[in-house]
């Protein structure tokens, strides 16, 4: 693969701000690694509506990988996560359930044993870019890597009417759930104008939201990021 980029196209364009990423404070000493099933479990138990609500979306927490050489661990069954007090939990929503979700604040969670306190909230509204990433996008198993992308290249046309030129798929990963292991993939997105960067992120590509699958973010430069990271 050839891929040269040499500045951040951060793109001067208002983004709509009817879809918003909300982030909350949270307490927690430990969260299983594959916590995604468990936490939109502890959720929608706690506010049942979350189930029918096709739009919003679950991220999966993660914790800085930066911090004395920590990187995030690999063994889904064994290793823990650790979230420091700047660690959020975030969910991507239309701005009309944004009183409804305020419910979520001061309720505690019990993620598959381990205790989760939810804390103040704020919204965060989408960041147009040109490069837009998502950390899990549910693929099968046995899917070539390059099916996949042009399985992504024609989802992102249906959604935006525009041919995608550039994208770059990256590690694999599994997430547990009761019915079996999902498979998910890496999957970065790049060369993207403003209105197809926004929808992309406001709609998501694939199934499974709630298990944070699909959520693409805005990625401030790919200098640093290698194919497989």
């Amino acid at each position: 693969m050839f891929w040269e980029e040499e500045e951040d196209k951060t793109l001067p364009y208002q983004a709509p701000d009817d879809i918003v990423d909300v982030l909350f404070a949270l307490k927690c000493k430990t969260l299983p690694l594959d916590h995604a099933w468990a936490l939109s479990e502890a959720l929608q138990t706690q506010l049942p509506w979350i189930k029918d609500d096709e739009q919003l979306g679950i991220h999966q927490i993660h914790v800085a990988e930066s911090a004395n050489g920590w990187m995030r661990p690999d063994d889904s069954e064994r290793e823990l996560l650790y979230p420091s007090r700047r660690t959020r939990l975030s969910l991507r929503l239309h701005k009309n359930r944004l009183t409804d979700i305020e419910a979520l604040s001061g309720q505690t969670l019990s993620i598959d044993g381990h205790s989760l306190t939810i804390g103040s909230m704020k919204t965060k509204a989408l960041i147009n870019a040109s490069v837009i990433f998502s950390r899990y996008v549910a693929s099968d198993a046995t899917e070539s890597e390059n099916d996949f992308l042009m399985r992504m290249s024609d989802d992102i046309f249906q959604l935006t009417s525009v041919k995608v030129k550039k994208m770059m798929c990256g590690k694999s990963h599994h997430i547990q759930t009761p019915s079996g292991a999902l498979h998910t993939r890496h999957l970065m997105i790049a060369d993207l104008d403003s209105e197809p960067s926004i929808t992309i992120q406001q709609y998501g590509l694939g199934e499974h939201r709630k298990l944070g699958c699909g959520l693409f973010l805005a990625h401030k430069g790919i200098k640093s990021l290698k194919p497989n990271e």
